[in-house]
């Protein structure tokens, strides 16, 4: 396992992460929590050994089975605990909120879920413009000051936001979405991290399993799961999608005889600026294709080959933007 070091964090981290967003169940049609305790263990095995959750996952589902399944493991201290923080719960609802009270709160709720009296890194989980940067990373740099957290990070973060952030508290991390399909981050925010001494966890490597290789046009998306409004999974785009991955599944078998999951990870491994690619699962044998993504790299021949299968089939590219959490409304805006 290739690893990497985050400013603040004590152990180094694996340079993949396993993202646990689906075990929280909600958005992804439900999870088994003993297969959920599995992966996580199956994880740990191979060499995973830094664990991204978030209260927003399943409204603190995902962090009780992390926690569970790390208490049932051992070893607390050889893991690289990642949550995060600033999503407020109305009803069935999420809404940004990085007030201090919001923070102060969150963060006992986090502790108690993960069984743990410290978080490795902790992340505002989507920027709030309705409360001041600087509040929101005081608040978190007076958890590190009482040791109840180790790391700061930002996830979804504008490189403006961040640098109004840092002018507050040390900022170890930012969370960027980035895989093949959503490419955003390489013109701004890697950069300016790379440049910056900031980590990344890049979140959504495999793209809600569009390039796990997985996904046909049989598949089908059950209850609450989130694709069933994603836009990438919606007609006509859903069928020009497809068309990349079995294109780029064909190049990856052909040269470097792997899969389109094993290519779309080393993809994002091998981006400047890049500290850890995050793996979403919640099956142990989901993670099975670990190898293949360790022990080599793509040229610029690879690149350029991968770049010119995405374009020519993918004619109507959209973003992540579907899921971005709402601000406040005005009603929760004066209470806090």
């Amino acid at each position: 396992m290739e690893l990497t070091n985050i400013r603040q964090v004590q152990v180094p981290a694996s340079r993949v992460g396993l993202g646990t967003w689906a075990m929280g169940g909600v958005q992804w049609g439900g999870a088994d929590d003993d297969a959920s305790v599995r992966t996580i263990h199956a994880a740990l095995d191979l060499g995973i050994n830094l664990i991204d959750t978030a209260p927003a996952y399943g409204f603190g589902h995902s962090e009780e089975v992390v926690g569970r399944a790390i208490a049932e493991r051992g070893q607390r201290e050889r893991v690289v605990l990642a949550t995060k923080v600033g999503l407020e719960r109305r009803g069935d609802a999420l809404f940004r909120n990085g007030t201090r009270k919001q923070i102060l709160e969150e963060v006992e709720l986090s502790l108690m879920r993960l069984r743990t009296d410290y978080i490795d890194l902790y992340q505002v989980h989507w920027p709030d413009p309705q409360t001041p940067y600087e509040e929101t990373a005081q608040a978190l740099l007076d958890l590190q000051r009482e040791g109840k957290i180790r790391a700061i990070g930002v996830s979804n973060y504008s490189i403006d936001a961040m640098q109004r952030f840092r002018s507050v508290a040390p900022l170890s991390s930012a969370q960027p979405p980035l895989n093949l399909f959503e490419r955003q981050a390489e013109g701004d925010i890697l950069p300016w991290c790379r440049d910056n001494g900031i980590a990344t966890l890049t979140y959504g490597a495999l793209c809600r399993g569009l390039l796990s290789g997985a996904i046909d046009e049989k598949t089908a998306f059950k209850g609450d799961d989130l694709r069933r409004t994603d836009p990438k999974f919606q007609p006509p785009r859903f069928t020009q999608y497809l068309d990349a991955v079995r294109g780029l599944d064909r190049f990856a078998r052909d040269r470097y005889a792997r899969g389109v999951l094993a290519l779309a990870v080393r993809w994002v491994l091998d981006h400047p600026g890049v500290s850890v690619a995050l793996w979403g699962a919640r099956r142990p044998e989901e993670l099975a294709p670990i190898n293949d993504v360790m022990g080599w790299s793509l040229d610029d021949e690879a690149r350029a080959h991968i770049d010119a299968v995405l374009t020519g089939a993918v004619r109507d590219p959209v973003g992540p933007e579907f899921m971005a959490p709402p601000e406040r409304p005005a009603e929760a805006r004066s209470a806090a």
